[in-house]
């Protein structure tokens, strides 16, 4: 079978049927599969870059400890959906909270827009606000924490 077009001539030819004797059906012949190795190059290694000596000291990796075990006792207020943070019911009104104030159970410490709505996030937790996490007007994710309460 020949198809010729203005760019292209595809010929397609078929094989024929093995040859049948007395009282025997036609059998197809298998076609032969040749596989062919192609030998694979490797990449040489690439070298890293030199990389400078720096000296470690004790006293700040005897810092960092303190710093996890002050972390340790700290809730995280965390965001209940995605949206935009705002510290504010508006931007001409105070924060909510600042650090160092005092929250409880029910209180609103921040907005979460999202799709136009407003929604008004309240604590969960008692205690004194340690640090903000996020900055105002910034998108938030689903589970993220934005502040970090000490409940004591």
């Amino acid at each position: 079978m020949e198809i010729e077009q203005k760019d292209f001539k595809i010929t397609i030819k078929a094989e024929p049927l093995a040859k049948k004797g007395k009282g025997q059906a036609a059998v197809p012949e298998m076609p032969v599969v040749h596989q062919v190795q192609v030998p694979v190059q490797s990449m040489p290694p690439v070298a890293a870059a030199p990389v400078a000596a720096v000296p470690v000291t004790a006293p700040p990796a005897a810092a960092a400890p303190p710093a996890e075990e002050e972390n340790s006792n700290l809730i995280e207020v965390k965001s209940p959906m995605i949206g935009t943070f705002y510290r504010s019911p508006s931007p001409d009104k105070p924060a909510f909270f600042e650090v160092g104030e005092t929250i409880k159970p029910g209180d609103t410490v921040c907005i979460i827009e999202a799709m136009k709505l407003f929604n008004e996030i309240e604590s969960e937790v008692s205690g004194k606000i340690v640090k903000v996490l996020v900055d105002d007007s910034t998108p938030v994710e689903y589970d993220q924490p934005l502040f970090l309460v000490d409940p004591s």
